[in-house]
């Protein structure tokens, strides 16, 4: 039988996990972005430098 503080351990440690994973996902998506629109973003940046 499990103590309640030995309970509390493996399930601070499973949120720690899926945040790592929910983290490790939102990056992926961030790079994927950033490597599929790099050029038309690099050219808006661009356009909104000139302006100024």
């Amino acid at each position: 039988m499990k103590t309640p503080w030995q309970r509390l351990k493996e399930e601070w440690g499973a949120t720690a996990v899926e945040y790592g994973l929910l983290v490790a996902g939102i990056a992926i998506v961030i790079a994927s972005a950033v490597f599929l629109f790099g050029g038309r973003l690099r050219g808006v940046f661009q356009r909104l430098a000139g302006l100024f």
